[in-house]
C-alpha cells in the first residue's frame, strides 16, 4: 500500500502570532504535515523557542520577530520564507488583539486603534507582502483568524468584534481580487479558545464563571482547543481545499447557528 503523502509536503508557510495558542498549534501541525514553517511573532524569543521545538520534533522551522502592524516586519517575514526555503505557499494571518469586555463608553480610542491595527491592518500588510512571492510560486493560500464575533457578536467587545468583521470583509475582497492568480483567501471563525488570550476575554470575572458563561453559548458544550482551529487551518491551507476561496469557516461548536 502506498504511503500517504503529507498534506503540506513541499509547502512553505508563514504563520503570524505563532509562538503560542492557535498559531503555535498550527505551526506544529503544518510542520508535522511536511510544511517548512516560518514562526513569526511579536515576541521574538518565544518565536525562536517555538521553532526550535518544532525542529527537535523532526519538523523544519525558522523564526522571525514580527510586528504585523509594521510594513517592514511583514516584508521581513516573507523574506525569511523566500530567503531560507525559496518560496512561499501559505500565509496564515493569525496574530490578534482583543480588549477586555466593557461597555462602549469605556472603550478607549487606543483599544479601537489597536484592534484595527493588528486585526485588520496586520492582515493587509502581511498579505500585501506575500502576494508577489505567491505569484512567483503559481498561487497560494492565505488564511485569516477572524472570530465568531465577526459573525455573531456579543456585548462588551466593540473594538474586537468590529475589527474581526472588517477582517472578514477584507479577506473576501482579497479573495475576489486574487482568484485569477490562483491565490485563495479564507477565514477561520473560532469561538472562545483555550489560549493565553482567553483570560482577556473573560476580563474581571471569576475565571471559572467566565469560562462557564462562554461554554453555555456553545452547543457542543466546550471551548475550542488550539488544535481544533489548527486542523481547520490545515484543511484550508492544503490542496484539498483547492476550490474554496472567500469562505468563512466557523470553528465554534455551533455557536454561530
Amino acid at each position: 500500500m502506498e504511503d500517504r503523502r503529507s498534506t503540506l509536503e513541499g509547502k512553505v508557510a508563514v504563520i503570524t502570532g505563532a509562538a503560542s495558542g492557535i498559531g503555535l498549534a498550527a505551526a506544529e501541525r503544518f510542520a508535522s504535515e511536511g510544511a517548512r514553517v516560518v514562526v513569526a511573532d511579536l515576541d521574538g524569543d518565544a518565536a525562536e523557542r517555538a521553532a526550535a521545538t518544532i525542529t527537535r520534533s523532526g519538523g523544519e522551522a525558522t523564526s522571525v520577530r514580527c510586528d504585523v502592524t509594521r510594513a517592514e516586519d511583514a516584508e521581513a517575514a516573507v523574506e525569511a520564507a523566500v530567503g531560507r526555503y525559496g518560496s512561499l505557499d501559505v500565509l496564515f494571518n493569525n496574530a490578534g488583539y482583543t480588549n477586555p469586555p466593557h461597555p462602549v463608553e469605556k472603550t478607549t480610542e487606543r483599544e479601537m486603534e489597536r484592534a484595527l491595527a493588528v486585526n485588520v491592518m496586520g492582515v493587509f500588510l502581511c498579505t500585501r507582502a506575500a502576494v508577489p512571492a505567491m505569484r512567483e510560486s503559481g498561487g497560494g493560500s492565505v488564511l485569516v483568524t477572524a472570530s465568531v464575533m465577526g459573525l455573531r457578536t456579543r456585548p462588551g467587545f466593540t473594538a474586537y468584534a468590529a475589527s474581526k468583521a472588517a477582517a472578514i470583509h477584507l479577506a473576501r475582497t482579497l479573495a475576489v481580487e486574487l482568484a485569477g492568480e490562483n491565490i485563495r483567501v479564507n477565514c477561520l471563525a473560532p469561538v472562545a479558545t483555550e489560549t493565553p488570550m482567553l483570560q482577556t476575554f473573560i476580563g474581571d470575572r471569576d475565571p471559572e464563571e467566565g469560562r462557564a458563561a462562554f461554554v453555555s453559548t456553545i452547543p457542543l458544550g466546550r471551548l475550542a482547543s488550539p488544535q481544533d482551529v489548527a486542523s481547520a487551518a490545515l484543511y484550508l491551507a492544503s490542496d484539498e481545499a483547492a476550490f474554496i476561496t472567500g469562505a468563512v469557516l466557523p470553528v465554534d461548536g455551533g455557536r454561530s447557528i
